[in-house]
């Protein structure tokens, strides 16, 4: 018979605890234990600026996962796109559009591995989620003619993705998707 193994922990002990492991507890309320951070940023049709804010509650590279709560100023748009993991959100506050879905407060959405979703656009009064991806949480998109086009209709001008801070030497790939959304010809 073949021995499990899983993360490198052999499960075949009765219970599966790890010496020196401890649950960890975190705040969405208290805001100075794990500030909120931009992470997208766009000008809207008249002149003002939305973000999104996320805060990352959990971001463990063994195993790797990111946790985190997102807020979303009113009107804001987010790229058609996947991740390299699978990604489960919920509406916590507010609403978004997905496409052609309005996705309300207790909305879930399982993005399995290798699927996308978007693009997104932030109800009127912004939305709130809870998200988890589980595996490297860095997004891909092959599809900047949705963008493009989302854009447009909504007069809105994607700004440079404010810096962030990936651990272990994760690369930030947010750059590559802005680039291709602005030098695609079939967008213009």
């Amino acid at each position: 018979m073949k021995k499990e193994i899983i993360h490198n922990v052999d499960p075949s002990p009765l219970n599966g605890r790890l010496p020196g492991m401890e649950p960890k507890f975190t705040s969405q309320i208290e805001e100075d234990e794990i500030p909120w951070i931009p992470v997208r940023s766009q000008r809207n049709a008249d002149g003002s600026e939305s973000h999104v804010w996320e805060k990352w509650v959990a971001f463990s590279t063994d195993p790797m996962y990111l946790a985190l709560f997102a807020k979303w100023d009113p009107g804001m748009i987010v790229r058609k796109h996947g991740h390299f993991s699978p990604h489960v959100l919920i509406v916590l506050k507010g609403e978004f559009q997905c496409g052609d879905r309005l996705c309300g407060v207790g909305t879930h959405i399982e993005l399995p591995l290798g699927a996308d979703f978007g693009p997104f656009i932030a109800g009127n009064e912004g939305v709130e989620l809870y998200e988890v991806m589980m595996g490297d949480p860095r997004s891909w998109s092959d599809d900047p003619e949705a963008m493009q086009r989302v854009l447009k209709e909504n007069g809105v001008t994607p700004l440079p993705d404010p810096p962030i801070n990936l651990p272990a030497g994760l690369k930030d790939l947010r750059d590559v998707y802005t680039k291709a959304e602005k030098e695609n010809p079939q967008s213009k």
